[in-house]
């Protein structure tokens, strides 16, 4: 039997869970509110594990293109202390593939592939257990039903209300994210700041961190605790939706005021800036099950920015899409979507934890956290 399956999102979990499906013979309804696939900035680098992303891209069969695009060389990691003194330097071996970065850009068309995407289809609304199945409602009036409909779009779901009241919350950290364009002919000394992968610095309760992304270009973010409304609390006129961005640069470098020179370039030369406040879901986010709709990543637990987030989404997909593939009838159907979200729900607190704590110290009022976290973490 072929099941009517639909998924709401088309980022990294529900392409992944639509090629999965797609390698299985079994079709799959992918749903994007974008209108196209280059309507927006794809967004920066990630890196993916081996354990996680990588099996994931394994299950799809498409690891050998993923090794052939990623940067394993983009696992280096550096930290500064604020006054520019190197701290840490740490440099993969020739052969270390366990978390090669790739632009997300580059994994999305990977994951697009040959698959047939619906572009602007906005969901509005989801309404679960009606007589035809799973009824979606569209931004442009029209319906659908379905027996699945998997939620994995994002952070602000239109599909997570079918199954849970929760929403998210400020976590208290902001980023403001800009980029440096041909960092290595146009600014050589940031290149060689930054190294091979990405580069951070540490103060109270603030942090700067830049990352390598392919093609000269450098993704940057400051980061730091402060009211959702922070920016009302500075300088009158300076704001992230103003077209000033030299009033948003400066005060940005009056936060990380006293840091080094070099440091503070990496600020005085970007480009642009937008505005990223950190929101979560619940650490223990789980519902009752609801037959027909499930959620996948972000759309299940949103979690601090700790590289974890998009290599679970991933598996999460691949794994429903093996488990939904192997159920013959409806009720098989459900009872693999209820296991899949047991071990889900599981795995994913576990990973939340560990993110929330992450988080707490690598902007904490004790820079030092964050150094003793790196030390714990990265490989010898």
């Amino acid at each position: 039997m072929r099941h009517r399956i639909a998924v709401i999102g088309g980022g990294p979990a529900g392409l992944t869970f639509a090629r999965v499906l797609h390698r299985l013979d079994h079709p799959v309804t992918v749903l994007e509110r974008d209108p196209a696939p280059d309507a927006r900035p794809p967004g920066g680098t990630l890196d993916l594990h081996e354990r996680m992303g990588q099996l994931a891209l394994s299950m799809a069969g498409l690891l050998a293109e993923f090794q052939a695009l990623s940067r394993p060389e983009g696992q280096a990691m550096r930290i500064l202390d604020t006054d520019g003194t190197v701290l840490r330097d740490w440099q993969p071996r020739p052969d270390d593939r366990a978390n090669p970065e790739i632009d997300r850009g580059q994994l999305r068309d990977l994951l697009l592939g040959s698959l047939d995407v619906q572009w602007g289809r906005g969901v509005t609304e989801v309404v679960p257990e009606t007589r035809d199945g799973v009824l979606v409602h569209f931004a442009d009036g029209r319906q659908e039903t379905f027996d699945l409909v998997v939620g994995a779009d994002g952070a602000w779901s239109r599909v997570r209300p079918a199954v849970s009241s929760a929403t998210p919350h400020y976590t208290g950290v902001t980023l403001v994210e800009t980029s440096l364009d041909d960092v290595d002919t146009r600014h050589p000394d940031l290149a060689r700041l930054i190294g091979d992968g990405s580069m951070a610095v540490y103060g109270v309760n603030r942090a700067l961190v830049a990352q390598r992304n392919s093609g000269g270009h450098v993704k940057v973010y400051a980061q730091f605790r402060a009211p959702l409304d922070w920016h009302t609390n500075l300088d009158r006129h300076m704001g992230l939706d103003s077209v000033d961005v030299e009033a948003v640069r400066s005060g940005l470098l009056a936060l990380f005021d006293g840091w080094a020179a070099p440091v503070l370039d990496l600020l005085r030369h970007g480009t642009a800036f937008v505005h990223r406040p950190l929101y979560v879901l619940p650490v223990s986010h789980t519902w009752a099950h609801v037959p027909g709709v499930t959620l996948l990543g972000d759309a299940a637990h949103l979690m601090p920015p700790l590289g974890v987030g998009a290599n679970l989404a991933m598996l999460e997909g691949a794994e429903l899409a093996e488990s939904v593939a192997a159920a013959p009838g409806p009720g098989d159907l459900d009872e693999a979507v209820r296991a899949f979200e047991e071990q889900m729900w599981a795995r994913a607190g576990r990973w939340a934890n560990i993110a929330t704590a992450g988080l707490e110290r690598l902007v904490s009022p004790d820079p030092t956290e964050a150094l003793a976290l790196f030390d714990e973490v990265q490989p010898s």
